[in-house]
C-alpha cells in the first residue's frame, strides 16, 4: 500500500504546527499577573501612606510673602492652616477664598504646597489711587474702583476724592444715571490717565458729574479734565498746554482738540 504523498504530509504538518503568528504567541502565566497586581496594590498602599499616614509630608511652616501693609502674621491666622495635616489634604482654594474674604486688602493670593513640610502664601496686595474722606478716616480705592480698606491717615501721595454731586439738576440727573459706584470708577480711570509729572502734584479728583471731573493740584492749580473719555488725548495736551503757559493757574482739557489756560 502506497504511503502518503509528499503533497499529503506538506498538508498534515501545516495543520499541526499552526499558522506562525499563534505558534510565537503564548497566553500570559496567572502567576505573572497574580504578582504584578501584587506589586501595584503594594506600590499604591505605599505611596497612599507616604502622603496621608506618614509623618513625613505634613504640614511643618507657613511662609508669607508679598504683603506690604498687612503683616505676614495677620495672612497666617486668616489663612489658618492646619498644622500637621497632610500637606496633600490641605484645601489650597478654600484658604484662598478666605484670604479674600476676610481680608480685603488682597487682591490675588496663591496658596503652593512646598514639598515635603512648607505652605506658602503669596499675597498681592491692593494699591490705593484715591481716597474718601469719612469723618476722621479714609477709605482706600483701587485701580478698579474697589473700596477695600479704612485707614486713620491718608497713604502719602494719594490724591483725595471728592464727589460734589448735587441734588438738583444735571448733576444729580448724572448721579442718578451712572451711581456713585460708576462715578468714582470714572474718577479712578482720570486718575490713571493723568501725565505722571501732573499726578505727582494731584492733591484732588473732584467729581460733579459724569461729564465733570477736574484736578486740583498744588500751588491752588487747578485742571477741567472733562470725563474719563479721550484720556490719553486729554494727557498729551495737558502736558504740552503747561509747557506753552507754565505760568497759568487754569487748565482745560475737556475738550483735548480745543485746550484753553487762563490765570497767572
Amino acid at each position: 500500500m502506497a504511503g502518503p504523498t509528499t503533497a499529503e504530509r506538506g498538508a498534515r504538518q501545516q495543520e499541526s504546527s499552526g499558522p506562525p503568528l499563534l505558534r510565537r504567541w503564548r497566553p500570559p502565566r496567572l502567576r505573572k499577573i497574580i504578582i504584578l497586581a501584587l506589586v501595584l496594590t503594594a506600590l499604591g498602599a505605599g505611596i497612599g501612606w507616604l502622603l496621608y499616614g506618614s509623618q513625613w509630608t505634613r504640614v511643618e511652616r507657613v511662609t508669607v510673602s508679598g504683603t506690604r501693609v498687612l503683616s505676614p502674621a495677620q495672612v497666617r491666622d486668616v489663612a489658618d492652616v492646619p498644622a500637621g495635616a497632610p500637606l496633600v489634604s490641605v484645601d489650597t482654594d478654600g484658604i484662598e477664598a478666605r484670604l479674600r474674604r476676610e481680608l480685603p486688602r488682597i487682591d490675588g493670593v496663591q496658596v503652593v504646597r512646598s514639598w515635603p513640610h512648607d505652605i506658602g502664601l503669596e499675597v498681592t496686595e491692593r494699591t490705593p489711587v484715591l481716597v474718601v474722606e469719612r469723618g476722621s478716616a479714609f477709605v482706600e480705592v483701587d485701580d478698579e474702583g474697589v473700596r477695600f480698606a479704612t485707614v486713620s491717615e491718608a497713604p502719602k501721595g494719594v490724591p483725595l476724592l471728592q464727589l460734589t454731586t448735587s441734588r438738583s439738576g444735571s448733576a444729580a440727573a448724572s448721579h442718578r444715571r451712572f451711581g456713585e459706584s460708576r462715578l468714582v470708577r470714572e474718577a479712578v480711570r482720570v486718575a490713571g490717565a493723568v501725565p505722571a509729572a501732573v499726578a505727582r502734584q494731584t492733591r484732588v479728583v473732584k467729581v460733579g458729574s459724569y461729564d465733570d471731573i477736574s484736578l486740583e493740584l498744588s500751588g491752588g492749580r487747578t485742571v477741567a479734565w472733562g470725563s474719563g473719555e479721550k484720556g490719553q488725548a486729554k494727557a498729551r495736551t495737558l502736558t504740552a498746554l503747561m509747557k506753552a503757559a507754565p505760568g497759568a493757574r487754569h487748565f482745560d482739557v475737556s475738550v483735548p482738540t480745543a485746550p484753553a489756560s487762563s490765570g497767572s
